[in-house]
């Protein structure tokens, strides 16, 4: 009896023991840990990612991953990959026989950092043996490190930014600049034709033959650039038999008005064979007040049309919200609406970079008063000036509209060895968004302007509405004075010019009321430099006159606000 007794108390106490061991299980359900504490991931398009979460108390456990109702896998890891860029929410859950566990994640899938190369130039050249092509590439840049690699005819050269091509011998060279990091790579190329000097195609063009000026008034007639080897010119005018020239260029003059007809032959030699070119010109020659337009009782001081606005690129130009471009501005014409709209409510109008320019014409001839006849606003203060270059010009012709000639107003810069006239800069469309645009100028150099994303999100600052992949702007370029007062960046100084520019904060003609600087008519020079005693004039132009730029506040530009006649506005 006693024997039975103990063998149903060691039962029972095992009973015990056995449900005492499966009450403690039951509160041990999975536990899922996630490979990434913020359960967010971020994977770029069209790449793997391998989910790989720890677990606990997973004995006999279901997995499942989901995504949208959609089953994604039934296995403790997640390979994920998708050909779109987005965010993707995904759910694991877990279960066994003492419960569920779940976690939800997020899956930013986003775009592949390729870096973006451009050079710099034209995509095609011809040149001769021995010839320096300086060539330079901008690289958009990527979180990743990012190298670039020169090569020529497949053979890599350089791995500099800055890269010169010399060739020894004729033959076709393409120059490649491919950017690569770990998402990929980019390439752009230049085609190089290297000829020796005598086989060189000569071209002798002119961008108009039809021209006009005003009587006793000096008008050169200049080729567009060409590359020219043993070449003689021959010019005369068929009215005036003493006018003859032997230059590429023809600088005419007549006494008298009426039409002239001019003759000009350009002859080079190729080994045995001469080439002659003949070009011919007609130029009307009108007396100086034949299309004066005088002052009345309801003619207004301020400007009354802006004919173009043609800017450099800068940091404003399609710029959305400051800058007050919107989407429509991709025309010419959408431009010079843009323009009359800011300068109708006294709104800043960028210029861009160097050689960026707006024009303007009044309802009346302004007459030359010896004294201060004109007015220009801009948003310039001490420490901050961005001197533009004020050109002039009368209506010689009569038909209203600035075809005629520019006469530049002398500044307290001009003359001076630091100054250049007949600059210019040529700048190249970017080949992705994003991107500082890239130029190169008439003396061999080359620079960009950048692209400062930490203050615009424009995908240009090529000006939309300039059709061309590279446009070419000109004028006068002023030594750049401006500098980094701090020496780490943070402080920049722009030191203003001393007279005769507009957005410059000058001791002298800038009136501190109304941000206008005075420019007098009588301070015209022509294209040699010398004084040309203009009676009046009918059209403004206003050129940035620096190529520089100050760190993190970009490149230097001209803005103007407005233009005036003085003698009205007093």
């Amino acid at each position: 009896m006693m024997k039975r007794f103990l063998e149903k108390i060691l039962i029972l106490i095992s009973t015990a023991i056995l449900v005492a061991c499966n009450i403690d299980e039951e509160f041990f359900p999975p536990k899922i840990i996630l490979d990434n504490e913020t359960g967010i991931y971020t994977v770029k398009y069209g790449r793997e990612l391998v989910i790989t979460p720890s677990y606990e108390h997973i004995e006999n456990a279901t997995f499942c991953w989901t995504m949208d109702g959609e089953v994604l896998a039934a296995s403790p890891t997640l390979s994920f990959s998708k050909d779109e860029v987005g965010e993707y929410y995904i759910t694991l859950t877990v279960s066994t026989d003492y419960g569920t566990d779940e976690e939800e994640m997020r899956v930013d899938v986003v775009e592949l950092e390729i870096p973006t190369v451009s050079i710099a130039g034209n995509k095609k050249m011809t040149v001769a043996v021995g010839t320096e092509v300086r060539l330079n590439a901008s690289v958009r840049e990527t979180s990743l490190p990012t190298t670039l690699v020169w090569s020529v005819n497949g053979n890599d050269v350089s791995v500099d930014y800055d890269y010169t091509f010399v060739a020894k011998e004729t033959g076709n060279y393409v120059i490649k600049a491919t950017a690569s990091n770990v998402d990929g790579s980019h390439s752009d190329m230049v085609e190089v034709e290297v000829l020796n000097a005598e086989d060189i195609p000569f071209t002798w063009e002119f961008e108009k033959y039809a021209y006009h000026t005003v009587v006793g008034r000096k008008l050169i007639i200049k080729p567009l650039p060409s590359y020219e080897h043993n070449v003689d010119y021959s010019w005369n005018v068929e009215e005036i038999d003493e006018l003859t020239g032997s230059e590429s260029h023809f600088v005419f003059l007549a006494n008298e008005a009426g039409t002239y007809h001019i003759n000009a032959v350009a002859t080079t030699s190729n080994d045995d064979n001469q080439i002659s070119m003949t070009r011919t010109f007609v130029v009307t020659v009108y007396g100086e007040k034949d299309f004066y337009r005088p002052k009345d009782g309801a003619s207004q001081a301020d400007w009354s049309k802006v004919f173009e606005y043609t800017p450099a690129p800068g940091q404003f130009i399609n710029e959305l919200k400051t800058g007050g471009f919107d989407a429509s501005h991709v025309t010419p014409e959408a431009a010079i609406s843009y323009a009359e709209s800011r300068l109708s409510e006294g709104n800043w109008v960028s210029l861009g970079g160097f050689g960026g320019y707006v024009i303007v014409g009044f309802d009346h001839s302004i007459d030359n008063s010896r004294t201060y006849d004109l007015g220009i606003v801009g948003n310039a203060f001490d420490g901050s000036s961005e001197p533009g270059i004020v050109w002039v010009m009368q209506d010689e012709n009569g038909n209203g509209y600035p075809d005629d000639t520019w006469y530049e107003l002398a500044g307290s810069e001009t003359g001076k060895f630091e100054t250049y006239r007949d600059y210019a800069v040529t700048y190249y469309r970017p080949s992705a968004p994003m991107m500082p645009v890239q130029w190169t100028d008439n003396y061999g150099n080359n620079g960009e302007i950048d692209y400062l994303q930490q203050f615009h999100n424009q995908d240009y600052y090529y000006p939309l509405w300039v059709g061309t992949d590279s446009y070419t702007l000109t004028g006068t370029r002023l030594e750049a004075r401006n500098y980094d007062q701090s020496g780490n960046g943070s402080y920049w100084i722009q030191p203003h010019y001393d007279w005769g520019y507009a957005d410059n904060f000058s001791p002298s003609d800038f009136n501190s009321e109304n941000k206008a600087n005075l420019f007098r008519i009588s301070n015209a020079i022509d294209f040699e430099g010398n004084p040309i005693n203009l009676s009046h004039i009918d059209f403004v132009k206003v050129q940035c006159a620096v190529n520089s730029k100050s760190g993190w506040l970009g490149e230097l530009s001209t803005e103007v606000c407005g233009f005036y006649d003085y003698r009205l506005k007093r």
